[in-house]
């Protein structure tokens, strides 16, 4: 398993959201997530799906959120591994890019078959059992189009849509895709005229290209050896502790992958779930305690405890005295109880 299940939310995603008159603050509210979110974007997969599914709340009308959106996010606000698509030398080339370096921001998966006269993309979840909302469905689908529009310059159409649930407003998509929306599909999946594959961009760049390719192809060699499993059930408790304790098949399900299967992983790695659980609110507990802005009880329910008294006795055990005096003792001030 390698870094799959931390995601990074381009800023431009919020920028596009105030353009659309949707504060990041009421989105991420409407998520039930922290408000570092929106400073510090990098989240779980099911935290991602949150997010985009309290936009659909928010806007309320699928279709129009989808439309909305995908043509109100300049391309100025593009993150690298998007730019790399939008400066490719055609149509193909950018659909090409796009489902390599989609590896870079999951989770969604794009499956490209050329046949015939057709060119089909199919999206799929990438490490993951759980489906993502429709929004996010139809936006991943639609920017696809979008990419081909802005590049050549043309007003390209697609031959079929196809989505698994409802979308909101059809009439409304199948005006801007320009094709029939099959609605109750087995798969999500966009169909294009394979003929406009060959259409050459207008943004092509082989400048920049030459600048961005081996490093967007540098940070997918890293990301596939970068994190192990043990650092990765690490990050995901740390950013879950705050709805409670986190159980082994919750963080199993944000790696993809059975409770079972998590165990024997981190018994390889010389750990077990139960020990990472410890040291992870150890390590926050002492986090915490540094901000003296902070009083214990908030730190008791930031890394998990549902009273004070049972992180008392836990930290006890952990450093041999009471918050309030490690605190004292570390930081020179006066207990916060």
């Amino acid at each position: 398993m390698t870094s799959h299940a931390r995601i990074k939310i381009p800023a431009g995603f919020w920028t596009g959201l105030r353009q659309l008159g949707i504060a990041a603050h009421d989105v991420v509210r409407k998520a039930r997530l922290p408000l570092t979110i929106i400073t510090e974007p990098v989240v779980t997969t099911t935290q991602y799906f949150a997010i985009w599914q309290a936009y659909s709340d928010l806007i309320d009308d699928t279709a129009k959120g989808i439309i909305e959106l995908v043509t109100a996010f300049e391309t100025t606000h593009y993150p690298p591994a998007v730019l790399a698509t939008y400066h490719a030398r055609d149509y193909r080339d950018a659909l090409k890019r796009m489902a390599r370096y989609k590896q870079l921001c999951p989770p969604e998966s794009l499956r490209i078959t050329e046949e015939g006269e057709h060119c089909t993309i199919e999206l799929e979840w990438l490490n993951t059992e759980q489906a993502g909302p429709p929004m996010l469905v139809g936006i991943t689908l639609a920017f696809l189009l979008e990419l081909g529009r802005r590049g050549t310059g043309q007003p390209l159409t697609a031959r079929l849509v196809e989505f698994s649930h409802s979308m909101g407003d059809v009439q409304a998509l199948e005006a801007y895709f320009g094709c029939r929306i099959r609605i109750g599909a087995n798969c999500n999946r966009l169909t294009l005229h394979r003929g406009d594959l060959d259409r050459p961009f207008v943004s092509y760049n082989a400048e920049l290209l030459e600048i961005l390719t081996p490093a967007l192809d540098q940070s997918l060699d890293e990301q596939k050896h970068s994190l192990s499993i043990t650092e990765m059930v690490k990050w995901i408790m740390k950013r879950s502790l705050t709805a409670g304790r986190p159980d082994i098949q919750t963080v199993a399900s944000e790696l993809g992958m059975s409770d079972r299967t998590l165990q024997r992983r981190l018994t390889d790695e010389g750990t077990s779930f139960k020990h990472l659980l410890t040291q992870v609110r150890h390590e926050q507990a002492r986090e915490y305690l540094a901000d003296p802005s902070l009083d214990i009880k908030e730190v008791a329910f930031l890394i998990g405890y549902e009273d004070q008294n049972s992180f008392y006795r836990a930290f006890r055990l952990w450093e041999g005295d009471t918050p309030s005096n490690w605190r004292t003792e570390h930081l020179g001030t006066n207990p916060i109880n």
